[in-house]
């Protein structure tokens, strides 16, 4: 794909209008203008990537036009009413005769109903509604007249299965309406080459990348602590770096985490600044109003999800604060690009990290960010759970010939190597459910008459229609105001199970108080006295990607590089190589030192939470079969700690592979992630419906019918189409057991060091044990003076401080299962290879 370097020039209207704002038109703008065919726009925050989207539409529509010509679809529905506010200000000043509207699942029904048979001229939508319309029989009447379609923050939406749904709309629009342009739009993007195939093969217009971004860690009071994911120490110097800034966006990882930090900063917030929460478990009405609120400048900071990471133009942002590591370069530059959103004007951020490790991770992230290295994994095929819910709406839009669609579905980017015998699988599956459920009439949904394939019962389009979308989220139960208040926002369903009348809980940035559960919503009162449970969003606990992995593991291995560490940070590694070894590239580093009356393994895989999780799991069963006693195992995104009644001296043999891939099979076989995994394709693909007239089934009724379906095509079926997607699906994801192979790989020694004490790096991972649910066991709670003890075993203070004379540590407990003088005394090197 080469750069574009066509441009063209603009119609003296709009070289007028350029010219009243001040502005010059930017090289990529016109070249985007003049450029034939498909395009990918790459080009910096603040470049004026979505004027350069708009700018052909606005100048073909300047003459008039009749129905769609441009349908804009962006990953966020607030993106899609920010898009809205700035393209009226050039439509109005230039007198343009166009209608621009949203269709989003925030958009009235009546509104809905219109465009139906008046569609504007410019629609903004999201991927999931412009699935929804493409199900319309007007679909070819409403999307035939489509010349331009503009894809915002393209990368965004190719990380998930959204983007292949998106993907798959595309082609569909080709299809209704031959000849029309897609124009990608996008600022992180770390191979543009494939996001361009992805789109199905479009040209690349790069822009100028603009000034470096002044980023750097948030000068705190106090040093991090070793444990702990909040952030909490550092308030009184995010709200000090508040008031010196117009408006600061506070980017936090979770929507729990949010709404505490949020707590956090009220209760210190002595000024009485206006800050507001902004996350996708709030009301709609909340969201817009704080929306709204920073586009007029009205707030000082707004603490946010993800749900703020795209695209919003609040030009008097001038500072962004990242709480907790970013995990993911392309994230953290994303969020950056929020601050200062002006072309060639420098974004201003700065990172808070929540514990010790994170330290590390943050400075690791700070140098991508500086030599411009992003992170990302290679694409795999398009899923064919999304094919199969792509195929029953093109049968609710009208009757289809299987060639036809096959020939539009390899269009699409992702499915390019699609081969028809994998789609005549997914065409079957959707026609009869598969060989074990082609007897129940429920999954006999098409079949073929006179050569085209149909809705087998008319019926089946409402229920289809109320189930569009790839998105899998926990089951939610809506909070209200009691006696007809209005809406607060959203909590797990599972959470919501845990109240009864008088609890109190943390939703909103409120504390509020269970009264009822009432239509399935819960009724609450404000409460604003009592300490509150926290309202608990599962969400996605994000996983450090592999590339930034790789830097932190470089960073820690390489003496040399620890002056660009905090002197406490250095400090407590140079203690850890002196009592045991620093993790490096080449070798995984493992412990086993007693501690309380119990043994310890901590393996320093940098692998990811997700990968780490499993190889706890994986680990645990092997050590039961062996007779070691495990207890309990926790895992963090570099490493990984087992405890128990035995120690584990060899540590290789349970790290071979064949080893490993056979007890994720054993344990897979029968275990929740798979029935998990089963459930969310089963949703997708259309099995089972969540959403049916007259309400929602909940989480459990769900559940309860997607085990059964499980259970009976492994018993009748095991070759079905979801079980093989299963298979693939699950090594992915929540097990990532492809991380801890790359682990392995890129660690082909082990150094095993058997110690007699916590080492200053294990050290945190114990504190996090007090923090973890054990099945079994209820919470462990690490007393106070436990935790000193530990700490200062360690050679470390819990306040944060490092010992570095360690003649002067207490002497360690043994383990009450081992006698003392089988314990070891000090550490012993133990340099193996790993088997292969």
């Amino acid at each position: 794909m080469e750069q574009v370097q066509n441009t063209s020039v603009l119609p003296p209207a709009f070289a007028d209008w350029f010219a009243r704002q001040g502005w010059a038109p930017h090289p990529h703008q016109l070249a985007l203008l003049g450029a034939a065919g498909d395009s990918l726009l790459i080009a910096p925050t603040g470049g004026g990537k979505t004027l350069a989207g708009f700018l052909p539409s606005l100048v073909e529509l300047a003459d008039g036009w009749q129905g769609l010509h441009t349908v804009y679809v962006s990953p966020l529905k607030a993106l899609t009413a920010d898009i809205g506010r700035n393209l009226a200000r050039p439509v109005a000043d230039l007198g343009l005769p166009i209608r621009i509207e949203d269709r989003t699942g925030d958009t009235r029904s009546a509104a809905r109903q219109r465009q139906r048979t008046d569609p504007p001229q410019i629609l903004l939508t999201t991927p999931e509604s412009l699935a929804l319309m493409l199900s319309y029989p007007e679909a070819p009447r409403i999307f035939g007249s489509v010349r331009r379609v503009i894809l915002d923050e393209l990368h965004a939406l190719s990380e998930s299965k959204r983007g292949d749904q998106l993907m798959l709309g595309l082609a569909r629009l080709r299809t209704l309406s031959p000849g029309l342009r897609a124009t990608g739009l996008s600022a992180t993007v770390e191979d543009p080459a494939a996001l361009a195939r992805f789109m199905g093969g479009a040209q690349v217009i790069h822009a100028d990348p603009g000034p470096d971004p002044d980023i750097g860690m948030l000068a705190t009071s106090r040093a991090a602590p070793w444990s702990g994911g909040g952030g909490h120490y550092a308030v009184p110097d995010v709200l000090e770096a508040v008031r010196g800034a117009t408006t600061t966006i506070i980017f936090i990882n979770t929507r729990a985490q949010a709404e505490l930090f949020f707590q956090a900063l009220w209760a210190a917030n002595e000024d009485n600044l206006p800050i507001g929460l902004h996350h996708g478990s709030l009301s709609r009405e909340a969201r817009a109003r704080v929306e709204a609120a920073m586009a007029e400048g009205r707030l000082r900071a707004v603490v946010a999800t993800g749900s703020l990471d795209l695209g919003i133009d609040w030009g008097n942002v001038d500072l962004v604060i990242q709480v907790g590591a970013p995990k993911n370069v392309k994230r953290l530059v994303q969020r950056i690009g929020r601050a200062n959103h002006r072309y060639n004007a420098p974004s201003v951020a700065r990172i808070v990290p929540a514990n010790r490790f994170e330290v590390i991770e943050c400075v690791a992230a700070l140098e991508a960010v500086r030599e411009r290295d992003l992170d990302g994994d290679a694409r795999g095929p398009g899923p064919l759970d999304v094919l199969c819910q792509h195929i029953l709406l093109t049968a609710c839009s009208g009757p289809f010939d299987a060639d036809a669609l096959y020939a539009e579905v390899v269009t699409a980017g992702p499915y390019a190597d699609l081969t028809r015998a994998e789609f005549d699988d997914c065409l079957n599956f959707c026609a009869t459910g598969g060989y074990a459920l082609r007897a129940y009439d429920r999954w006999q949904r098409l079949m073929e008459r006179g050569g085209l394939w149909g809705l087998r019962d008319p019926r089946a389009v409402r229920d289809l229609r109320m189930n569009v979308g790839t998105i899998v989220e926990a089951e939610m139960t809506k909070v209200r105001w009691k006696r007809g208040g209005g809406l607060l926002g959203e909590v797990e369903e599972a959470f919501a199970a845990t109240l009864t009348p008088g609890d109190t809980f943390l939703t909103g940035g409120q504390v509020v108080r269970y009264e009822s559960l009432r239509e399935m919503s819960i009724e609450v009162t404000p409460n604003p006295s009592k300490e509150p449970k926290i309202a608990v969003f599962s969400g996605l606990k994000l996983a450090m990607s592999t590339e930034l992995s790789h830097r932190v593991l470089a960073l820690i291995g390489d003496p040399a590089r620890w002056e660009a560490l905090p002197q406490d940070t250095r400090d407590w590694l140079a203690l850890q190589a002196e009592v045991s070894a620093v993790p490096h590239p080449g070798t995984l580093v493992a412990e086993t030192f007693p501690h309380m009356g119990r043994w310890h393994l901590a393996v320093y895989g940098f692998a990811g939470r997700n990968a780490l999780q499993t190889l706890g799991l994986l680990l645990t069963r092997m050590m039961e079969t062996a007779g070691l006693g495990p207890l309990g195992f926790l895992s963090t995104d570099y490493a990984m700690l087992i405890w128990s009644v035995d120690p584990v001296t060899d540590l290789a043999p349970l790290l071979d592979r064949a080893a490993l891939r056979e007890g994720l099979g054993e344990w897979l076989a029968d275990n929740a992630v798979m029935k998990r995994t089963f459930k969310n394709l089963a949703i997708v693909s259309g099995l089972i419906h969540r959403n049916v007239p007259g309400g929602r089934r909940t989480g459990k009724q769900a559940t309860f019918s997607t085990d059964i379906l499980y259970d009976t095509l492994r018993r009748h079926d095991p070759d079905h189409l979801l079980l093989r997607i299963t298979a693939t699906e699950a090594g992915r994801g929540l097990v990532d057991f492809g991380r801890i192979e790359e682990m392995l790989d890129r660690s082909p020694r082990l150094d095993h060091r058997m110690l007699d004490r916590v080492s200053p790096l294990a050290a945190p991972l114990m504190l996090e044990m007090g923090r973890v649910r054990i099945e079994g066991q209820g919470r462990m709670r690490l007393a106070e003076a436990e935790a000193e003890a530990m700490m200062a075993a360690a050679g470390l203070r819990l306040d944060g401080g490092t010992v570095l004379d360690l003649s002067d540590l207490p002497a360690p407990a043994a383990p009450a299962a081992k006698p003392a003088d089988r314990r070891p005394r000090r550490a012993r090197p133990r340099t193996v290879p790993l088997p292969r």
